[in-house]
């Protein structure tokens, strides 16, 4: 499918915040409490869109597609304690479930690593949940491969506990699969 890829605006703010909530309420039932994905608010989402895309600090770019919306990215700096110079992170990947399998994942993905490269970073890292064996087929795919590292970060005032592992991949090359 043609896309068009593009830096976020403030004006995407309302539909990268339903995407969000709504891809992780498909991608991660089973996953999480479903008491914590039905609480998900699109507006309390919205309004951290505005505040990150406002204040410029954060690299975002959305995928369009049927004319909309269909996906967005996140990445900048490694936020890992053990991150060596030059490591960037893919903060985020999110399409709308409507999208899922549309051929639209992919070249986010490719244009996310590209941005990293262009950052100046040689290697980048990602967090992913061990148990989302969708999710992760699909950076294995794209070069990416777990690193051996885990964590369990807790969310929702420490209600929810996710089991994550990390990815790795150089940015040196693109990798085609």
């Amino acid at each position: 499918m043609p896309s068009v890829i593009r830096p976020a605006t403030i004006a995407d703010a309302a539909e990268i915040a339903r995407i969000h909530v709504e891809a992780w309420q498909a991608a991660y039932a089973g996953h999480m409490p479903d008491e914590f994905l039905r609480a998900l608010s699109v507006a309390e989402r919205r309004q951290a869109w505005e505040r990150t895309l406002a204040a410029g600090t954060a690299t975002v770019f959305v995928v369009l597609a049927g004319g909309g919306v269909a996906g967005f990215a996140i990445v900048g700096a490694s936020r890992d304690d053990d991150a060596g110079p030059g490591t960037g992170e893919l903060h985020a990947i999110n399409l709308d479930p409507a999208h899922w399998h549309s051929g639209l994942g992919r070249p986010l993905l490719d244009h996310a690593v590209t941005a990293l490269r262009d950052l100046g970073h040689r290697d980048a890292t990602l967090w992913v949940l061990a148990a989302n064996a969708r999710a992760r087929r699909f950076y294995e795919r794209a070069g990416w491969s777990p690193d051996g590292t885990s964590r369990v970060e807790t969310i929702a005032g420490g209600t929810v506990e996710l089991a994550e592992v990390r990815y790795r991949r150089t940015l040196g090359t693109a990798t085609v699969v």
